[in-house]
């Protein structure tokens, strides 16, 4: 919670992508300012300084601290205004306390800056943890749209290699994520130039990056390229295509490395990551969406509002799935039961900072 102690003036700003709107309020409510404001740094460093110069101790309070809301907040750290932020649920809920049912950038500018001066409670602290989680949200994106891209190129890589040869797909496709088959198949796009290639060559292509497997896997190619001896209409387009997606989801993954690196790095700062870690089946990337996504829940009133936020499915969840099937429940019922008993020690864990009990048999 933020403290407004020795406030002048508290300024909601309803943040956007090309302007905000800010409104001043004294704290008695009186309104001294209510404009339109650019989202640059000159006219924001102005009015801070202004508001300052005129009114004293000015609360800066906006609605998103991350994105569109980042600019504003560290404008305002460096002009030494104090800075808060009204979660967008609660800022919602407060909204359907004031008059008026139309939804406009002056009205949401106005009840943040109310809100910050009647209702201090329901502010939070922009805290080196929510920059942790800025930097997540954005790395995280990335690298989302990181692995969207390759699964795009996977399944292309595996449909083509099926049209054209699906034995030696079965061999290959299931291991694209090794750097070893991505620089087979860069160098060798087609069974005819696996073959031609030869034993030897692809074992001493592959075991730099594959000491353990390159000979068991290049013995399970060839088996893969004996099971067929007809050559299928468009195998020499392949032959041309292959390497180059092979070429493309190489640097995809070599992409993602560092962002994996960077996400633990961030994890490390932040205090919820080793609650969230220590719940079986959430991992790195998993614990980074949760605090992108849910962050310490305080935005949640009850684990019900979090609900669609989540599906886990750690290893201690099988028992209870099959308790719930042999209480008569069908396979998607068991599975609703399931992922709510999941979301309400997942929201105990985010409300009270605990960690993860695995379930006695009593209570499991």
């Amino acid at each position: 919670m933020t403290s407004t102690d020795g406030i002048d003036l508290y300024l909601g700003l309803d943040v956007g992508k090309g302007e905000h709107h800010a409104t001043a309020l004294t704290p008695a409510g009186k309104k001294v300012f209510d404009k339109a404001l650019p989202n640059n740094e000159p006219r924001l460093r102005e009015l801070f300084t202004k508001l300052q110069a005129k009114h004293g101790t000015v609360l800066v309070v906006v609605d998103q601290p991350a994105t569109v809301g980042a600019l504003p907040l560290a404008v305002a750290r460096d002009t030494d205004c104090r800075i808060a932020y009204l979660p967008g649920l609660t800022m919602r809920r407060i909204a359907d306390l004031y008059p008026g049912e139309a939804k406009t950038d002056a009205r949401d500018a106005h009840v943040i800056a109310d809100a910050a001066r009647t209702m201090p409670h329901t502010l939070r602290d922009p805290a080196p943890s929510d920059e942790t989680v800025a930097e997540l949200e954005m790395i995280a994106g990335f690298d989302d749209d990181l692995a969207g891209e390759s699964t795009r190129i996977k399944n292309r890589l595996r449909g083509l290699l099926t049209q054209i040869h699906p034995s030696l797909e079965r061999v290959l496709g299931p291991r694209l994520d090794h750097p070893a088959v991505l620089a087979l198949l860069e160098r060798h796009g087609s069974p005819a130039q696996l073959r031609k290639a030869g034993r030897r060559r692809l074992i001493t292509l592959l075991r730099p990056k594959a000491p353990r497997m390159a000979e068991r896997l290049v013995e399970d190619i060839f088996t893969a390229l004996d099971e067929q001896t007809v050559v299928v209409p468009g195998t020499e387009a392949a032959a041309l295509i292959v390497p180059s997606l092979a070429a493309s989801l190489s640097a995809v993954l070599d992409q993602r490395k560092p962002l994996a690196a960077r996400i633990e790095e961030l994890l490390e700062a932040h205090p919820l990551s080793p609650v969230l870690t220590s719940m079986p089946g959430i991992g790195v990337r998993t614990t980074a969406r949760i605090l992108v996504d849910v962050g310490d829940a305080r935005a949640f009133p009850s684990a019900g509002h979090l609900a669609a936020f989540a599906s886990l499915s750690p290893p201690e969840s099988r028992a209870y799935y099959d308790r719930k099937r042999r209480e008569g429940k069908h396979h998607v019922a068991a599975l609703v039961s399931l992922a709510r008993r999941r979301i309400d020690v997942l929201f105990a864990m985010l409300r009270d900072g605990t960690f993860y009990q695995p379930p006695t048999a009593a209570t499991g």
